[in-house]
């Protein structure tokens, strides 16, 4: 059995897992191989092949009954219109209502679990315990759609899902929908003489993110850049600050968005030796993100992004 610690740096990278990756031209996306691979209407398109990152997969009928064992792709299933062909959803899946939550984990799956709900298509955000191999095995069709690295990628597994369930169309409206609406949010930030810089706290371990992740990318459209980004670069997306590393920086803003179950409290964090200094503290700007919607890459990144940007708008 794992350590505390070793337990909460697991938890940590994967709620991370969420948030990698750079920036991307979100309005110069190029349609995606799975949209080049659709004919006609998607709703006709069977059988169909889509590129995931496990290769292309080719799915002769509609799926009916499909499996997902990612919180963030079950979200985006159902915000398509395929929730009707979801049977199955890993015990993380809690939104949105109605979801079919099942005791499967994404994190150790069960193979022999997976295959008795019979899918004709599962949906994993990672490769644990050579899962895809063993469910190939047995001749389950399954996409792998890891952890979004930029919004570029959000739109990529969008159009993907479309095509694999037959909802290219409601796929497509969706992906705008999020552009059209992070593009509103991003224009209603108040004009600063300097972006905002912040501290993003996935843990009471002072992990973090740089403005080089998914969350960074999110977070540079309200204008705001990571104190994170002067860490070395081999500390990665998602560096351990010190205490005192972030004391120096003192950043504008702090946002506690923990997901591996320690407290957000922001009266805490003014009783952390030397943060009740804070610029951020001082000035009420200990920002508390829901951990569900701050650690996934679905549809609700809008939420999120209208979160910070509701709660930082007179942060000057």
């Amino acid at each position: 059995m794992p350590s505390t610690a070793t337990a909460r740096v697991t938890a940590v990278l994967m709620a991370a897992a969420a948030v990698v990756g750079g920036c991307g031209d979100d309005a110069d996306t190029a349609p995606s191989e799975a949209a080049a691979a659709r004919p006609g209407d998607a709703e006709a398109a069977f059988p169909v092949v889509v590129t995931a990152d496990n290769g292309e997969v080719e799915l002769a009928e509609q799926p009916q009954r499909i499996v997902s064992l990612s919180p963030s792709l079950t979200e985006l299933l159902f915000a398509i219109d395929a929730g009707d062909q979801v049977v199955a959803a890993d015990r993380h899946s809690d939104f949105p209502a109605g979801t079919p939550v099942t005791d499967l984990s994404g994190f150790q799956p069960n193979v022999e679990a997976i295959a008795g709900y019979e899918p004709d298509l599962v949906v994993v955000a990672g490769d644990r315990d050579g899962v895809v191999e063993a469910l190939d095995t047995l001749g389950l069709a399954t996409l792998l759609l890891p952890s979004a690295a930029s919004l570029d990628e959000v739109y990529r597994q969008i159009d993907v899902l479309g095509a694999a369930t037959g909802h290219a169309d409601a796929a497509a409206t969706l992906a705008a929908g999020l552009r059209s609406d992070l593009e509103r949010l991003a224009a209603s930030v108040p004009e600063r003489d300097e972006q905002l810089r912040y501290f993003y706290e996935l843990s009471d371990g002072l992990y973090t993110v740089t403005s080089d992740t998914f969350i960074g990318e999110l977070l540079g459209l309200a204008d705001m850049t990571s104190i994170a980004d002067a860490v070395d670069d081999t500390a990665g997306g998602f560096p351990q600050l010190s205490a005192e590393y972030v004391l120096d920086a003192d950043p504008d803003v702090i946002f506690l968005a923990h997901t591996d179950g320690t407290g957000q409290d922001p009266a805490e964090v003014a009783t952390r030796p030397g943060w009740g200094e804070l610029r951020a503290v001082r000035n009420d700007a200990v920002v508390v993100l829901d951990p569900d919607i701050s650690s996934r890459w679905g549809p609700r990144i809008v939420e999120l992004l209208r979160a910070v940007v509701d709660a930082t708008g007179d942060v000057r």
